[in-house]
C-alpha cells in the first residue's frame, strides 16, 4: 500500500496511513478507541464522537473484530495510551470485513485448544506469542545458513521424489510417479553423500523429509524440516564440531535478534551454549543411565534408548551434549565401522536434555565395506545402484549428520508440542489444512 507507515513507526506531528487488523473496540461513551494491529505492533485510534463526522465514527466503530482496515489522520503523543501515541483519523476504509462470529479469540483472551488452533492457523498467528515462534524459527534458519557459508559450505536441494528409500524399511509414503511407484525421501542422506564426491566437498541443505512413521506423539511429524550437511575430508569429531557450531550460532542469533519475541514468550533468562557439549560415548551413556535409577530395568549393550532413558541422561547431563561410538547394529549401513572393532560404529548423536535432536557419523566411503553394509542390514545394493556405483571412482573420506528445526524450536522455546513449531502440521489425523 502506497505511503503506508507501521504502528511502531508512527511519528507525533505527522500524518500516517496505517492498515491492519481492528484487534478490539473500546467503546467508553462520547469517546471510543479502536486498537490496529499490524505486524510490528499495535497502534489507538481515537474516536471522539461529538467533534467528528457520524459517517467516519460509523465506519470505524461499526467495523468488526479482526477485520482489515486503513486509517489516514494524524498522529498525536498521549501518554495514557499503550505506545504513547494514538491516532487521529481523517478517514477509515474497510478493506476486507470480517465475520463476527471468529472460531477463535486472536487476542488470546479466550484460550483454544491447539487442534482448533491448527484448523484455523491463519488467525493463530495473528496472536503476537504464536507469531512470535514463527519469528523465531525464522532467526534460526537465517543464523544457521550464514554459519554454515562461514565454514565453507555450499547450499543444495536435493530430490523429494525418489524410487527408493534411504534406508529401506516401512516408513515410506508411496506415490504413483508416471505409472511407477516412486516414494517420498525420507532424507538427502544418499544425495548429499554423492555431493561430497563431487566438485562441492562441503554442503549443507534445509528442506523437508517424509517419514510414515507409526508414532504420534507430542515429538513426532510425519513431514519435517531438517538441516543436513556433510563433508569430504573429515571425521565424526569434526563433523561434530560443525554441528555444535551451528547450533551455538541458532541461540546467538535469535538472542540477539529476537529479543522482543523473547521477552513475548516470557524467556527472561535466554542462555546462549557456552562451554563445549560434552562427548559421551554409548557405553558411558548407558552406565550413567543406569546409575541414575529411574529405569525399571536396566540398559544393555545393544538397546537403544528409550525417551525414559534420554531424559534421565538429560537431567543428569544438564546441557546439550553428544552420545558416540555407538553399536553398529543399531546405526545406519552408511555410518562407518572401526577397522579395530567392527562392532562399534563411529555414529553420534547430539542430545538435548529433553530429546535427541542430531544424528550423524562418519560415512562408509570405500566401496566393497559400503555393499556389504547393505547386506548385513537385508537390504538390495541393485535397488540403490545409482548411489553405490559412484563409490568406484574415488569417494573421499566424509562425515555428515542432520536435525530436525522443529525439534530445535521446540527445546529451544521448551514448547509442549512439536506442532506448535511448524505451521501446517502433517501427523496421522492430520492432512489439512
Amino acid at each position: 500500500m502506497e505511503n503506508r507507515t507501521h504502528a511502531a513507526d508512527a511519528v507525533a506531528g505527522e500524518t500516517a496511513t496505517v492498515a491492519g487488523w481492528v484487534h478490539e473496540i473500546r467503546d467508553l461513551g462520547g469517546i471510543a478507541f479502536l486498537i490496529l494491529r499490524d505486524r510490528t505492533g499495535k497502534l489507538q485510534i481515537k474516536f471522539e464522537k461529538d467533534e467528528m463526522d457520524d459517517g467516519l465514527v460509523e465506519t470505524g466503530l461499526g467495523v468488526h473484530r479482526e477485520s482489515v482496515v486503513a486509517v489516514t489522520g494524524a498522529v498525536e503523543e498521549e501518554p495514557r495510551a499503550p505506545t504513547g501515541l494514538e491516532l487521529v483519523p481523517e478517514s477509515v476504509e474497510v478493506l476486507a470485513d470480517a465475520d463476527p462470529e471468529l472460531p477463535l479469540d486472536p487476542s488470546g483472551k479466550v484460550d483454544a485448544e491447539l487442534p482448533t488452533r491448527l484448523d484455523n492457523r491463519t488467525l493463530d498467528l495473528r496472536k503476537p506469542e504464536v507469531k512470535a515462534i514463527f519469528e523465531i524459527r525464522s532467526e534460526i534458519l537465517r543464523s544457521v545458513r550464514e554459519y554454515f557459508r562461514s565454514v565453507g559450505s555450499t547450499e543444495i536441494n536435493t530430490p523429494k521424489i525418489v524410487a527408493t528409500g534411504t534406508e529401506g524399511g516401512t516408513e515410506l509414503f508411496p506415490i504413483t510417479y508416471f505409472g511407477q511407484e516412486a516414494f517420498m525421501n525420507q532424507s538427502p542422506q544418499l544425495f548429499k553423500q554423492l555431493m561430497v564426491g563431487s566438485g562441492l566437498e562441503r554442503i549443507f541443505e534445509i528442506g523437508p523429509i517424509f517419514r510414515a512413521e507409526e508414532h504420534n506423539t507430542p515429538r513426532h511429524l510425519n513431514e519435517a524440516t531438517m538441516i543436513d550437511f556433510e563433508s569430504a575430508f573429515v571425521d565424526h569429531h569434526e563433523a561434530m564440531d560443525v554441528c555444535e557450531g551451528t547450533l551455538k550460532a541458532a541461540y546467538e542469533g535469535v538472542a540477539e535478534n529476537c529479543a522482543d519475541e523473547l521477552d513475548l514468550l516470557g524467556y527472561d533468562d535466554f542462555a546462549v551454549p557456552e562451554a563445549d557439549f560434552p562427548r559421551l560415548t554409548y557405553e558411558e551413556a548407558i552406565e550413567r543411565i543406569n546409575a541414575t535409577g529411574e529405569l525399571d530395568e536396566q540398559l544393555v549393550w545393544g538397546d537403544d534408548l528409550p525417551t525414559e532413558a534420554e531424559k534421565a541422561l538429560g537431567s543428569d547431563v544438564g546441557g546439550h551434549y553428544f552420545i558416540t561410538d555407538w553399536p553398529s547394529e543399531i546405526k545406519p549401513f552408511y555410518i562407518q565401522d572401526y577397522d579395530d572393532d567392527p562392532q562399534l560404529s563411529k555414529g553420534f548423536d547430539l542430545m538435548h536434555p529433553r530429546m535427541e535432536l542430531v544424528s550423524g557419523g562418519q560415512r562408509e566411503h570405500r566401496y566393497d565395506e559400503l555393499v556389504a553394509g547393505f547386506e548385513q542390514q537385508g537390504l538390495d545394493p541393485e535397488q540403490f545402484d545409482y548411489y553405490t556405483r559412484m563409490f568406484k571412482y574415488g569417494m573421499p573420506p566424509h562425515a555428515g549428520w542432520a536435525y530436525g528445526v522443529e525439534r530445535l524450536v521446540m527445546t529451544m522455546l521448551g514448547l509442549e508440542n512439536i506442532r506448535e513449531a511448524v505451521l501446517f502440521p502433517r501427523d496421522r489425523q492430520r492432512l489439512s489444512p
